[in-house]
């Protein structure tokens, strides 16, 4: 028996019967945590949100609509009160009411992953039951958004179980939350067996099913990691799974094709790029001693003028690519002029004469580490860019692992050069700006995800003046400086954005998010 086959047989006797209402669907990767706050990784913040809700939702088109609260007003420049939404109850029977909203955003804002939107959402103070007010300490045009991105969690719940924290992703700690769920939202967490399968059922005291808001005929979700896309691919057309979200981008032309199966494309609204270790003063997993080249602009340059982005995205990407020189997931979307979007021009001899200038004729080796079950074809990118940079003289080691892993190594920094890959759903460049590419500070959780742990001190100050500026214009100025001012000191290498297809059974219908997320309650099977 070969290896697809014998990993499809061990899947399939984890199998459960199947039934017209029954979802079954895979990627590469697993989900990271059952813990709403620990992880701002949008796969698994996607699976998350099947059991906590937000005060606000997301609608087909991206717009905001009401969620956990059904409206909402602004009573001072830096204060909004939120009115929470009457009669809804947590998996367990319990009332939701304003005691729980404050504990989550209390919860969150001393977490690593989330105190970036908890922190600019200001001080919640409950009112009554249900209504609670957001102060922060400055005028923020995106305090509505940013509340928008904290789920809500049961108070008591919460301290019943010893959760009042939330998991420590990095440090690898597992917590009763990091295994068990239970939120307010459609679906209900049954079964977490990682690197297994997670099941989940309809929540059948879901507020949104009075509203009309469950559109599919899902009754029961059942996701299975699986690495390989060969054996992704054998279990879709053998009918065991019912859809795909990461097929191989090679396979698109012969799916499109196949007359049992449906491939459904968007652009996604994510930048991939590479950071870059800007900050020790010996550069890690490299064979230069005493001194971190990639402090130097023009090695940063040199490694950015020796990709040849067009061969990534017709050999690699297979044209499912949207380069670009904007390291932000939606330029146009956030008001980013065109004439901003021009990258550095591939040139190996301008490569070679920026290497030498900065004292490494010769090149010099480190280490690129990337995830290799989180982004489309990212193993295959950081192995074709290592080759690439090895025209340019350096000795590049690529080392990849499972996001499991990876995003357990990221928030430390360790690395010398790594992939990043960014989504936002938000449509504005400050979720992007604020923490990726803002210095780090522990006090604001600015630059939490600063891979490079670079500082750039012209972009700190344009960044802090956007997040409080209400003037729009004047706004998206400071943003618009804040591009150039990224892109003339290369703090880090965009590459593209990707174009995101799906493919499913013929029978079933789902809705493509920009965001990639798979949304259960617009999905159906005939």
């Amino acid at each position: 028996m070969n290896r697809v086959a014998a990993t499809l047989a061990c899947l399939l006797a984890f199998a459960l019967p199947a039934s017209a209402s029954t979802f079954r669907w895979a990627s590469q990767g697993d989900i990271a945590t059952q813990d709403p706050h620990a992880q701002d990784e949008g796969f698994t913040k996607a699976n998350n949100a099947l059991v906590y809700e937000r005060l606000v939702s997301r609608r087909k088109d991206m717009s905001v609509g009401p969620g956990l609260a059904t409206a909402w007003k602004r009573t001072a420049p830096n204060q909004w009160v939120f009115t929470l939404r009457r009669g809804v109850k947590f998996h367990d029977g319990s009332a939701f009411t304003a005691d729980d909203v404050v504990f989550s955003f209390e919860r969150a804002g001393k977490s690593r992953q989330f105190r970036a939107y908890a922190g600019p959402s200001g001080t919640v103070r409950k009112v009554d039951d249900f209504t609670v007010e957001f102060t922060a300490p400055q005028p923020n045009p995106l305090q509505v958004l940013y509340i928008g991105e904290v789920p809500i969690m049961s108070r008591a719940w919460s301290e019943k179980n010893g959760v009042v924290v939330a998991q420590d992703f990095a440090a690898k700690e597992m917590t009763f939350a990091s295994r068990k769920a239970m939120g307010t939202g459609p679906f209900r967490l049954v079964a977490s067996e990682p690197g297994v399968r997670t099941i989940h059922a309809r929540n059948p005291d879901w507020w949104g099913l009075k509203e009309g808001m469950m559109e599919g005929n899902i009754e029961r979700i059942e996701y299975r990691p699986i690495a390989n896309a060969a054996t992704r691919m054998a279990a879709l057309k053998s009918g065991e799974v019912d859809f795909v979200l990461d097929p191989s981008v090679q396979d698109i032309p012969r799916l499109r094709d196949d007359k049992e199966l449906k491939v459904w494309e968007g652009d996604e609204t994510r930048i991939i790029l590479f950071a870059f270790d800007q900050a020790r003063d010996e550069l890690l997993f490299s064979d230069v001693k005493g001194k971190n080249p990639f402090k130097d602009r023009r090695v940063r340059q040199a490694l950015y003028q020796a990709i040849d982005i067009q061969a990534l995205r017709t050999q690699v990407m297979r044209g499912l690519a949207t380069p670009t020189a904007v390291p932000t997931p939606n330029p146009r979307g956030e008001g980013i002029p065109a004439e901003l979007d021009q990258r550095y021009p591939y040139d190996l001899s301008a490569a070679k004469k920026l290497l030498a200038e900065a004292g490494y004729p010769n090149g010099f080796g480190f280490t690129l580490h990337c995830p290799n079950d989180r982004y489309v074809n990212d193993e295959r990118i950081c192995v074709a860019v290592g080759a690439m940079w090895a025209k340019a003289g350096l000795n590049v080691k690529v080392e990849t692992m499972p996001k499991a892993q990876y995003f357990q190594r990221t928030p430390k920094k360790e690395f010398s050069a790594c992939m990043q890959g960014w989504g936002d759903n938000n449509r504005d460049a400050m979720f992007t700006l604020r923490p990726l590419y803002h210095s780090w500070e522990k006090e604001t959780g600015r630059g939490d995800t600063n891979y490079g742990n670079f500082r750039n001190a012209e972009l700190d100050a344009l960044i802090q003046k956007a997040e409080t500026e209400m003037d729009a214009a004047k706004r998206q100025g400071f943003i618009n400086d804040a591009i150039r001012s990224m892109h003339r000191e290369v703090n880090v290498i965009p590459l593209h954005r990707q174009v995101v297809p799906w493919v499913s059974r013929a029978n079933v219908t789902v809705t493509h998010r920009s965001d990639n997320w798979f949304w259960p309650l617009w999905a159906s099977v005939r």
